[in-house]
Order: C-alpha cells, then structure tokens, then sequence
C-alpha cells in the first residue's frame, strides 16, 4: 500500500495522476498547504523540504518503507514499479521519457508556477504588490513560448516520447491548469488535441475529480 500525500496543486496532481495511471494500491492523504500543514515535524520527516506531493511505500524495494517527494522522482518510481508502460523498460525510449520528464519537472512547471503567481494568483491578494507589470509581461510571454515549444513537438508526435507516459503526466498539470484556463489553446492545436486526449482517460478523470 502507497500513502499519497496531495493537495490540489499542479505537482499534487502529477502524482495523484500518476498514482491512478499506475493501478497501484494507495491511501489519499491530505496535506492542506493554506494551514501550513506541510510544515508539520511528521510530513518534514516524509518530505524534508516542506513540498506537496509526496508518498510512502509501505511495500518498497525487498519489501522496505520508503518515503518519497518530488513528483518528477514520484511518477519515474511509480511508473517502474507499475510496470505498465508509463516508464518504459527499453533504455532508448527511457532516455526520451527522460528528456520530458525532466523538462516538465524542472522547466516548465517551474516558470508556469510563476505565471500563477504573478498573473493569476497576485492581483487576487490584497496583502501583496498589484502593480508588477514587467513580471507579468515576462511570464506570459515565457508560458506562451513554452506552449508553442509543446505544440511544435506534438505536431509529429502523439505523446511527448512516443506511448503516453510519466512525461506526459509531468506537462498536463499546468497545460491544464494554465494552457486551458489562463491562455487558451486555440492558437495550439496539436497541444489541444493532446490535452483533450489525456483528459478523455478515466484514470486522469478520477485523478482530477473530489478528493
């Protein structure tokens, strides 16, 4: 049995999506960042640097507990013990997962987070600076160019590395989140037929649905 720890965040969701891909048996454990839960002494021992997702293998490797945080290093582990084709077993196609797993984790979550900050979620909070418009400027014009990156490699690629897989899983969220609601994906159609392709999967259905 696996503990997903989870809140409604895009890494959160990249766990809990690759959680329900797997088909591995798990517990949903809520982490409620607004009241500072992730700062509790027993989720820092889970997942030191104070982040959302994480999780707990009760049945790990020679049958050991293993605790795990970061979702990039959550879906690889899950999709190999799955063993289902979400991370393949092939090096060569394990090398191209690899290079979108890695872009989505570190690259572009990582500056679509900052979009959310500065365009989405600043002007919502009165106790924060309203009048950022060089940031807000700079992010749009970096999730956009980011999109056009994705669209471009989708127009001769079904998936990001060839069979749906943890890099597909590692982009959706913020496609999802910000591609559809906050941009709009008219202008990428070939991320458009991705995205509504994936949206279409029970799995990621059940993953994005109550909690």
């Amino acid at each position: 049995m696996i503990d997903l720890y989870f809140w409604t965040t895009d890494n959160g969701y990249k766990a809990r999506q690759g959680m329900e891909e797997s088909g591995l048996p798990h517990r949903l454990r809520l982490v409620n960042i607004r009241e500072k839960e992730q700062f509790q002494p027993d989720y820092l021992k889970i997942s030191p640097g104070h982040k959302i997702p994480a999780i707990v293998d009760h049945d790990g490797p020679g049958g050991a507990t293993l605790s795990l945080c970061e979702s990039g290093a959550i879906l690889k582990y899950l999709g190999e013990k799955a063993a289902n084709g979400l991370y393949p077993a092939d090096p060569l196609a394990r090398a191209r997962v690899d290079q979108w797993l890695f872009y989505g984790s570190a690259t572009f979550t990582t500056l679509a987070q900052q979009f959310g900050h500065f365009v989405v979620r600043l002007p919502q909070d009165p106790r924060l600076p309203q009048d950022v418009p060089a940031a807000k400027a700079h992010y749009t014009a970096t999730l956009r160019d980011m999109l056009a990156t994705l669209d471009r490699h989708l127009a001769d690629n079904e998936y990001f590395a060839g069979a749906y897989s943890v890099a597909d899983i590692s982009i959706y969220p913020d496609v999802h989140l910000h591609g559809v609601r906050d941009i709009g994906l008219d202008t990428y159609p070939n991320l458009r037929r991705w995205h509504d392709a994936i949206a279409a999967r029970p799995a990621v259905q059940k993953a994005w649905g109550p909690h």
